[in-house]
Order: C-alpha cells, then structure tokens, then sequence
C-alpha cells in the first residue's frame, strides 16, 4: 500500500477531511490531495507529524510490515478497480506490480490484484494483453501455495480457466489437483476437459452423474428442512417442501416412487388417517418403478444395476412391516391399513 493509501485510509477512519488536515500539517489543501492520489510524497520532514497526526507510526505509514489488513486490502483494492476505469492498463499494472513487491507475503493482496487484472484484460481491449500473462499466472501460481484454502482454491480455478482459454487442457486439467476429489466442482471442470478433448461419452456421462448425485443432495436438504419445519409446527411450510420435493424428483425424472413417497412423514406427523392411507397405497403401487431413472434419457449414458426383482418383493415387506410401527397407531380401524397390515 503507497503512503497516499496510508494516508487517506487513516485520515478518514479519524473523520478528518483534506482540509482539515491541510490546516492541522500547514500545507496546503491540493497538498494533500496530490499524496492520497500518489501524485508527490510528503516532504520528509512531515513523515513524524503526520503519523502522530493520524494516531500511526512511522512504519505504518511507510509500510514497513509483511502483510496488510484486510481493511487495507479493501482500499487498494477499490482504487485499483476504479483506475483501472479511468487510466492507462500498463501504468496501473506496473503500480500494483510495485505494492505486490512491496508485499512479497500477503496472498490475499496478491490474488485479488490477479484476479482483478487478469479479468480486465480478458475483458476489454487491452494493447499487446498477452505480454501479462507470465507475471499474472506466476502470481496465481504463487497463491497455490498459500496457507489459506480459499486463496489456493480460487487461483487454481482461475488457472484452469485462462489455460482453458488458451486450448492448454492438459495444463488446465493439472490445477484440478488443488480440488478435492469428490468435489461436485472437479467433476464439471473434468467435463469441460472431456468435452474439449473429444471425450465426448465421458463429458456426457460425467455431466449425468452430476445430475444424479447432486438430486440425492438436494433431496436431503428438502427432506432435512421438511422435518425442521415439523418440529417447530409448521404445517404450511411442511407441505410446501414436500411439494417442492415431489417438483424435484419428477423435473431429475426420478420415478414415480420418488414423487409419491416424499409427504407420509408429514401426514403421518399430522396423524390424517385418509392422507396416510392414500400415500401409503401411492409407494406401495409405485415400487415396481423404484428404478425408473435407470431408464431416463437425462441418465442415458451411466451405467445401472439391473432391479432384482426379489429386492422390490423384500422393500414391498419391509414397508408393510414399517406400516405396523406403533407410529402409525392412530391408523387403525382405516380399511386399507387393517387389510395390508394384516397381509389378507
């Protein structure tokens, strides 16, 4: 951070305007915008003053520290965003190339500044942009090292991407390793390599797998914050995630077993003998397309294992049995209960 970031950082945290300043230092009031804007430097003389003026010491206002805050960060940060709108790419990029120097060991200043460069050449037109490209990506390949997880994350995934953009896949694929490997987003970045690769079945069949793991998730969360909703009593938000639950599985085109079975919990919570009833007939009726999916073209390029036949028989027992919990007391005297209950 220069000394004019210093200054204008401290100065407003004490809510003291230019001129304010200007008066309390004896200078001038230009004087002192022209240090915030890094226009000239304070006379050597004023260094001390100034420092006791702002409640800092020297060192502070010089910089002499490894890191910065992340307040600190915040205002370099804006200033780089907003001259970067109104001055010349190269003279900013070789300002921030200095502040980075003067911060070998504040990854956080280091990946923003990256990130931030790097997304506006991308973007706008900027003359002879590939001449940036080795100090950008050592940068990013710098933060790889960080000790933070999210700084190590985030410039693996802007990596990828500029590689990706360079038709560099193999290079692109090598940051995939910083990604955990289950992670759902390693997973898609793996696609898009497959898809530019000529990988076509594997980018399909990744892609599918996708959908189908991230269903069980989000299934678990609807069914998680359904019960939530029943311990605190409410009924309209209890059925209105079992309707989104049903909407869920029949847009993932999960079976008609996925769309029926989510709302006995509620109705069995509730204890409506009719609503009960006519959930547990609609699972019953709907095992023998538990395995629906399988057959869904969203799936059509993964791989499933063939419904055994005496597995449905053995879940269709398992949930008669269920059926007979004394949870579902409140059931008795109901016709279609008593009868499957009893298996006549």
């Amino acid at each position: 951070m220069t000394v004019g970031n210093v200054i204008r950082l401290y100065r407003k945290k004490l809510g003291m305007t230019q001129e304010e300043m200007a008066e309390r230092l004896g200078v001038t009031t230009p004087a002192v915008n022209k240090w915030e804007n890094d226009k000239s430097q304070p006379d050597i003389a004023l260094l001390a003053p100034i420092a006791r003026l702002l409640g800092i010491t020297t060192d502070t206002l010089l910089s002499f520290r490894d890191s910065l805050t992340n307040e600190e960060i915040a205002v370099f940060v804006k200033k780089l965003d907003e001259d970067l709108t109104t001055r010349e790419y190269a003279e900013v990029f070789e300002e921030a190339k200095k502040t980075i120097e003067s911060y070998p060991n504040c990854d956080q200043l280091l990946w923003q500044t990256a990130v931030i460069l790097h997304a506006k050449r991308t973007m706008d037109h900027i003359p002879d942009k590939e001449r940036y490209d080795d100090t950008i990506f050592r940068w990013l390949e710098r933060c790889l090292n960080s000790e933070d997880e999210t700084i190590r994350k985030e410039a693996a995934g802007s990596l990828f991407y500029a590689h990706l953009q360079k038709e560099n896949y193999e290079k692109a694929q090598s940051y995939l390793s910083y990604l955990a490997l289950d992670s759902p987003e390693r997973k898609r970045k793996e696609a898009v390599i497959f898809s530019k690769t000529g990988k076509k079945e594997e980018a399909y069949r990744a892609y599918e797998e996708l959908l189908f793991t991230n269903y069980q998730f989000l299934s678990l969360v609807l069914n998680d914050l359904r019960n939530l909703y029943i311990e605190d009593g409410d009924h309209e938000m209890a059925w209105k995630l079992v309707d989104v639950q049903k909407q869920a599985a029949k847009a993932f085109e999960m079976g008609q077993y996925q769309e029926v079975s989510v709302g006995l919990a509620v109705a069995s919570w509730e204890k409506d003998v009719s609503k009960t009833a006519a959930i547990m007939q609609d699972i019953l009726g709907a095992l023998s397309h538990i395995g629906d999916f399988s057959g869904s073209p969203l799936y059509q390029h993964m791989t499933f294992t063939q419904m055994d036949p005496a597995f449905t028989k053995r879940l269709y027992q398992s949930l008669v049995e269920g059926m007979k919990d004394e949870t579902y007391a409140y059931m008795k005297g109901n016709e279609f209960w008593e009868e499957t209950v009893s298996n006549k």
